[in-house]
């Protein structure tokens, strides 16, 4: 991946990821479905300096969740897109929304999580996701055990993050 550089749909909200993900997350969760109208959500996760406003700035939308945990996504205050977003209230860590970024297609998931609320239509890997990439990512039905699953190095910039 080379390019990192992303835009809400209008363009007003610009910005530029400093680095590649830590880990990236396909969410089927029923809040995330409910939160994009979609069957799950795209998440690259990242350090919040990491992330370089370029042009515009967002407007923050706490939203409601099942852990009643802290969620608060960030739009574009002109056209309402998607562009990241804070979870359990650390402001450290951003979540940005795969599809805003510019080559978004070059993102791909290291894990599915709480397949168990899937769409049933939704077709997970092995049955062939990975093929294009190489790549298969895991796949759970709740969370998983991140120091299991993410890499070396991405486990060393989140532990410089929280300690």
């Amino acid at each position: 991946m080379t390019d990192f550089s992303g835009s809400c749909s209008c363009g007003m909200v610009k910005y530029r990821l400093a680095s590649a993900p830590m880990f990236i997350h396909c969410c089927h969760c029923t809040d995330c479905q409910r939160q994009t109208g979609s069957a799950f959500v795209l998440n690259a996760l990242i350090e919040t300096d990491r992330v370089k406003i370029l042009e515009g700035d967002t407007r923050s939308f706490p939203q409601p969740t099942e852990s009643g945990r802290p969620h608060v996504i960030h739009r574009c205050p002109d056209c309402g897109t998607a562009v990241w977003s804070n979870y359990g209230g650390r402001e450290q860590m951003r979540f940005v929304r795969i599809g805003t970024l510019e080559k978004a297609r070059e993102f791909v998931p290291d894990v599915h999580i709480y397949t168990r609320s899937k769409q049933a239509w939704v077709v997970l890997p092995g049955d062939g996701v990975g093929a294009t990439t190489g790549k298969t990512p895991l796949v759970c039905n709740d969370y998983y055990e991140m120091n299991a699953e993410w890499p070396a190095e991405s486990l060393a910039r989140r532990e410089a993050l929280f300690g």
